[in-house]
């Protein structure tokens, strides 16, 4: 039997392809003038990340188990799995419920909040996010609990200073296509704060993250992320990776934590979730849109990943 060609990109970044995935939506911009002694308590916000910068002052960030984080000029905190938090001027400081205090609406998904005592002034923006791709899916399930990083070092500062002056003038003026200017640079921040974890924790080297990072393993994961209409088989996948049958199954499986072809029935179904969610889309466009030959064998799998049929997940979102 012909061995497949292979058919490797001249350069291929399959981590780099994986955070170009990553599209925000339903994105709330909300800048705060807060004055000691505040708090605000952060409710759970089930599939969102939340995002806080503050620029003037200072505050703290407490998690639910206890945990305390110093937020000061410059620092970008990102509470990436959408738990509750409480948000404060110090430690053990009162805090009211978010919903429960008042706001200045600008717009749909922009808004000025006003809080505190009266004391010193700390000024900060919180930036609500959700992540609707399967990889971002992929990748948010990997990050801690809370992320943390010196946003305004010597590498970072200058951009992201001027990013967060943009943000502010944008919102302030109100012109056309603004809400639009502030959702692009929030994603920004989010990435960004992402790709700082990415190049410093240990975590990232392993699993699935460090499967994209593999130099064969990467490129047959980026493959399927691309195309994943495609008939791919054992045979394909080893040859864009660039190896025999045998040490691709053994290394996909030792790097991923599951079979290549697990992988592809687990990622198209993800995607399948959100089309049914997302569009009109015929269940027979779904199944050929992700190289399935027929509907019965696209709905078979679908109900074998989730325990539910395409159809139902579709009325839920009606």
């Amino acid at each position: 039997m012909t061995e497949p060609e292979v058919t490797l990109p001249h350069y291929v970044d399959p981590l780099g392809e994986t955070l170009h995935l990553l599209r925000l939506t339903g994105t709330l911009y909300c800048r705060s003038e807060l004055t000691a002694p505040w708090g605000v308590d952060m409710p759970p916000i089930e599939g969102c990340m939340m995002l806080h910068v503050v620029t003037a002052g200072q505050g703290w960030l407490e998690t639910e188990d206890g945990e305390r984080f110093h937020l000061e000029p410059g620092t970008l905190t990102l509470v990436p799995h959408g738990m509750g938090h409480r948000l404060s001027s110090e430690p053990g400081a009162r805090a009211d419920p978010l919903f429960d205090l008042p706001v200045e609406k600008i717009s749909d998904r922009y808004e000025i909040m006003h809080h505190g005592g009266g004391g010193e002034l700390t000024q900060a923006i919180c930036v609500v996010v959700r992540f609707d791709h399967v990889a971002a899916r992929h990748l948010i399930a990997l990050l801690p609990k809370v992320l943390q990083i010196d946003a305004w070092d010597d590498d970072t500062g200058g951009w992201l200073q001027s990013t967060l002056r943009f943000i502010a003038r944008e919102a302030r003026a109100l012109r056309p296509g603004g809400e639009t200017v502030i959702t692009r640079l929030a994603d920004i921040l989010v990435i960004q704060a992402i790709r700082s974890w990415l190049a410093s924790a240990a975590e990232a080297e392993r699993g699935w993250l460090g499967a994209l990072r593999d130099d064969q393993i990467g490129r047959a994961l980026a493959a399927i992320h691309r195309t994943p209409e495609k008939p791919w088989s054992i045979e394909t996948l080893a040859a864009e990776a660039g190896m025999s049958r045998s040490a691709f199954c053994a290394r996909f499986t030792d790097k991923v934590g599951q079979s290549a072809m697990q992988y592809l029935t687990q990622w198209r179904m993800n995607l399948a979730h959100t089309r049914l969610q997302e569009t009109t889309d015929s269940l027979a466009a779904l199944a050929a849109g992700l190289g399935y030959t027929s509907e019965a064998a696209f709905c078979r799998a679908f109900k074998r990943v989730f325990g539910v049929s395409p159809g139902s997940v579709r009325r839920s979102a009606a």
